[in-house]
């Protein structure tokens, strides 16, 4: 076999299976909620308080049993170390470059900024609400849109009554803001 094919050393880190997560544009802040905030400190700290833990003292018994190039509880162990302490040092980026906003503090603001739950009539006549969160936060299917999704951009800065052109794969949409309103985020 070509050793082209052929791993060379098993402690290797494993960046390219994990999907990278989406970034924050160069030189702005990681603008979160506190419910995105919170989400991202109780993961960091069950991951080093309880995952990291457990899964050293597995190794430290996989390493007691001899052999360890055919050790799978070794073997795995290592590997999941290196992610949770992949995953550690990301969550700790996050976190420090992090600026939290209270969407509940901008009560009476008219125009779409971060933290803003905007409805808007789609072209279509269906209404759909959409809140503005974190990159981090987004979920599509609750409606969270990430501040630097395409929607949310075009949706910044607008009112109520704006009309905005959406530009899409397929064309263009024309969005009519209906409401604006600040209001606590839940995940």
């Amino acid at each position: 076999m070509s050793k082209a094919f052929t791993r060379e050393n098993d402690d290797a880190d494993d960046d390219d299976e994990l999907s990278p997560l989406p970034a924050i544009p160069a030189g702005t802040k990681n603008y979160m909620t506190p419910a995105g905030y919170r989400a991202l400190k109780e993961e960091y700290m069950h991951l080093l308080d309880v995952e990291r833990p457990t899964t050293v003292q597995t190794v430290s018994w996989a390493a007691g049993n001899g052999d360890r190039s055919e050790n799978g509880d070794y073997i795995y162990g290592k590997r999941r170390l290196r992610e949770i302490d992949r995953r550690l040092r990301f969550l700790a980026k996050r976190m420090e470059n992090s600026e939290v906003i209270d969407p509940s503090l901008r009560q009476g603001c008219e125009q779409v900024f971060f933290g803003a739950t905007v409805t808007v009539c789609h072209g279509d006549g269906v209404e759909r609400s959409y809140s503005i969160v974190g990159v981090d936060e987004a979920d599509a299917g609750k409606g969270h849109i990430s501040w630097v999704s395409p929607l949310a951009r075009t949706l910044l800065k607008t009112r109520v009554d704006d009309t905005v052109l959406l530009q899409l794969p397929g064309g263009v949409e024309e969005l009519v803001v209906v409401e604006v309103c600040y209001q606590s985020i839940d995940r």
